[in-house]
């Protein structure tokens, strides 16, 4: 009874002692948030121009490098208190404690109690003491390397003894939009294999996809951790109809899959030979260095791959070992909550100048509002404010013909992120002068804007008329003062984007930190899932079934009902 006791007595030591440390954290973190409260009243109007001819130290003092990138963010309406306010914030969020949580594999996905450890898919090989997930991942990447060199030797052949020169891969989301991104930005003119991406369940995209395919040559990757989600299981079992209507049964041996549940994959048709796990601690849209690479592999040669883990293991480093001031991921998860928090800015534009990163906003929008589109905290309570950014983009130029307009002049002011490449990957070095002109001008013309003066003294020299003056003056006013920021790549190539993409990926983490929220679940999807089941027998045409919806719903399944009525062979 006496050693009950005792421990009885230590655990509510222990309670108490947890209990006091939680109350003091909260209370230091009320402080920070109160301190960032006030720095963001003084700041709120920040004349950016100014700071910047204030001090002419800024951009040496508001630039931070890690790896090959540096990030340059004179131009962002922030000062030097507010950073040390924002500083402080990271600190009173625990940030430190919550790194080394991510990277020792403890369950930081709380409602789903897992870890999030995609960072070992890009760990040293020769690490002396491997942990259980980088050992079984040198495993995976290992057969992965050996099945792509057979393939791009013809040491693998399709069942008509052809050698494979296609590659369809089928996902969605995260399984997806990492390989397509990653296969664009370092396509060769000289690539091993072509490859494809299939992902929408809207069946136009296979039919304009085949078209281009010859079954006999055609390797299919189908990416899926659970081999259940909808989207690719339909895409999949349209596209083995088609080559076993080509080649018979044994075009069993064109499938491979990258999923978490191999007996799903056979039961499906997939040889275990060509089944390449994916851990249940890698999320989708953390998994392009998992096997659901493997197109990456096929398309651009194993030693690209090994060089996009090795650029991301440089900066899974620097985001480990930097401290708090000099921590590129952190600066741009700290840069957004005060742009959000300071001066009301609810959406981020990212814009690439370099063609190769077309794919990056779509990519970094599914990275970022899938993780940070949540309104509770770990553990439950409200948010605290509003938790991340809408996120879009495109490329520049093409920018400026599209959504550039919004920027300089809209009502809405958003935080603008450019992307600069220095080195082209080619000998058409005046057109790549012209593409780094616009991207400095365009952050500068966010920055001066152009005032009614500067304006009606340009057109009184061009010969305008008052009348005319007058009447266009308005239209032509940029109010200026908008914010950027700008990440400099020295070259595109394997290692610096996976540098890049990796400091996308930790600057999520970042800002979840930041907000309190898990970035690693998505529940908001999961509804639409479940309804969309719901609602396959009502649009067979059960009207017991359609009743269970709302009146809004069951009026557009009677219009979709009668329009395939009117045309019966339509659907």
């Amino acid at each position: 009874m006496v050693v009950i006791d005792r421990r009885n007595e230590a655990a509510h030591e222990e309670r108490t002692g947890a209990e006091v440390r939680a109350a003091s954290e909260s209370v230091a973190l009320a402080e920070a948030w109160r301190a960032l409260g006030i720095a963001s009243e003084s700041l709120s109007q920040a004349d950016i121009s100014g700071l910047i001819n204030t001090n002419s130290n800024r951009y040496a003092e508001f630039i931070r490098r890690g790896g090959d990138l540096c990030v340059d963010f004179a131009k962002a309406a922030v000062d030097e208190e507010a950073l040390r306010a924002l500083f402080a914030l990271a600190r009173a969020c625990q940030f430190e404690a919550n790194r080394e949580a991510l990277f020792c594999g403890e369950l930081v996905n709380v409602s789903e109690e897992r870890a999030a450890l995609h960072m070992a898919l890009r760990a040293p090989s020769d690490t002396p003491s491997r942990s259980p997930a980088e050992a079984s991942v040198g495993d995976v990447l290992d057969a992965m390397r050996s099945f792509t060199r057979d393939v791009h030797l013809g040491g693998r052949r399709s069942v008509a003894g052809a050698c494979f020169t296609d590659v369809v891969h089928i996902g969605i989301g995260g399984s997806s939009l990492g390989p397509a991104l990653v296969v664009d930005a370092l396509a060769q003119r000289d690539a091993p294999m072509r490859v494809h991406f299939l992902d929408n369940i809207d069946p136009h995209g296979w039919e304009r996809l085949k078209r281009g395919l010859d079954p006999a040559h055609t390797l299919v990757l189908i990416a899926s951790k659970s081999f259940r989600t909808v989207e690719t299981m339909a895409n999949a079992r349209l596209v083995q109809a088609w080559l076993v209507a080509a080649l018979g049964q044994d075009a069993r041996s064109h499938l491979v899959a990258m999923c978490g549940d191999s007996k799903a994959a056979r039961t499906f048709g997939v040889d275990d030979h060509q089944i390449f796990p994916v851990a249940d601690w890698v999320g989708g849209r953390f998994s392009l260095w998992s096997a659901i690479g493997l197109s990456i592999m096929l398309s651009c040669g194993v030693e690209i791959f090994d060089a996009l883990l090795a650029g991301a293991r440089t900066m899974d480093e620097h985001f480990r070992a930097a401290p708090v001031e000099e921590n590129l991921p952190l600066l741009l998860a700290l840069l957004s909550v005060w742009h959000t928090v300071a001066h009301g800015m609810r959406a981020t534009a990212l814009l690439p100048y370099d063609q190769r990163l077309a794919l990056l906003p779509a990519w970094a929008q599914q990275l970022e509002m899938e993780s940070l589109g949540k309104r509770v905290t770990q553990s439950g309570a409200p948010v605290r404010g509003i938790c991340g950014s809408v996120v879009f983009g495109m490329a520049g130029t093409t920018a400026q013909h599209s959504i550039m307009q919004f920027l300089h002049q809209g009502g809405n002011p958003v935080l603008a992120h450019f992307l600069i490449v220095a080195q082209p990957d080619h000998d058409h070095e005046a057109e790549h002068r012209i593409l780094i002109a616009n991207a400095l001008a365009q952050s500068e013309a966010l920055l001066r804007g152009r005032n009614a003066g500067d304006v009606r003294a340009d057109m009184t020299a061009k010969g305008y008329d008052e009348a005319t003056i007058e009447r266009q003056l308005p239209h032509r006013v940029t109010p200026g003062n908008r914010p950027s920021i700008t990440t400099l790549v020295p070259r595109l190539d394997a290692s610096t984007l996976g540098q890049l993409l990796c400091l996308f990926e930790h600057k999520v983490f970042c800002e979840a930190v930041l907000w309190g929220v898990n970035p690693f679940d998505q529940w908001g999807v999961e509804l639409g899932k479940l309804l969309a089941a719901e609602l396959m027998p009502a649009l067979e045409g059960d009207g017991l079934a359609a009743r269970t919806h709302d009146a809004a719903t069951q009026g557009l399944i009677a219009e979709i009902r009668r329009t395939w009525a009117a045309n019966p062979n339509a659907c």
